[in-house]
């Protein structure tokens, strides 16, 4: 697939380096030139770019940026992937540690709903609850024991077997875990966040997430 990347920090960074060692072509991006990447593109044969091309006619397109930044991101961003490409988000809502006071999240939004919301498409969530060095080093074939199981919320059922397929081709167990609306028991406090789960015991803690927000995870 060709894959666009806005953002390449630990995650973006991490998932340049997975998704280019399995084959795919990949474009990212940050919040400053193309040239900032040159040691990330030679390293991965990824192609560096300006965040405005980033998602020029991708297949999928993966966000994973600071929330607070995405308010920020122009209009029109995602308009030149190909129709119907998968938008996957990766973001979480740290209001103490770096992002500040989101009223409507504070309110109960969650946080994908509200990236959705900002950018104006639907989004699939995905890699936001792992470490990214376990998600550099940890993926193992499919049937593996013990194999760390990865929560997909979203709300198309085709965008999220676009996105377990991805999750199962880079050595995870994908796990469906329901809409964007229920998407909350992925979020940050939950019990199965940063947690490297097998799926059965991923299940088991995405059943008992509850969705008020704790207090390390409030503004």
């Amino acid at each position: 697939m060709k894959i666009g990347i806005i953002g390449a920090g630990l995650i973006g960074g991490t998932l340049t380096r997975r998704l280019t060692a399995v084959g795919h072509e990949v474009a990212v991006a940050n919040s400053r030139a193309p040239e900032t990447l040159a040691e990330l593109a030679d390293e991965t044969g990824a192609t560096a770019v300006w965040a405005k091309d980033a998602a020029a006619d991708a297949d999928l397109v993966i966000l994973t940026i600071p929330q607070k930044n995405v308010p920020d991101l122009a209009a029109g961003l995602f308009a030149a992937r190909k129709p119907g490409a998968p938008i996957i988000e990766t973001n979480n809502y740290y209001p103490q540690q770096r992002d500040g006071l989101i009223a409507a999240i504070e309110d109960g939004q969650p946080e994908s709903a509200w990236v959705a919301e900002q950018i104006g498409e639907p989004v699939v969530k995905v890699f936001n609850g792992i470490y990214w060095k376990h998600l550099l080093n940890k993926g193992v074939p499919a049937g593996e024991p013990g194999r760390i199981a990865l929560p997909i919320a979203g709300d198309d059922e085709l965008h999220k077997k676009i996105a377990a397929d991805l999750v199962d081709e880079i050595g995870f167990e994908p796990v469906d875990a329901g809409t964007i609306a229920e998407s909350w028991r992925q979020q940050p406090g939950t019990p199965s966040y940063g947690k490297d789960y097998d799926a059965a015991r991923l299940h088991a803690a995405l059943a008992e997430a509850t969705p008020e927000r704790t207090a390390d995870w409030k503004a």
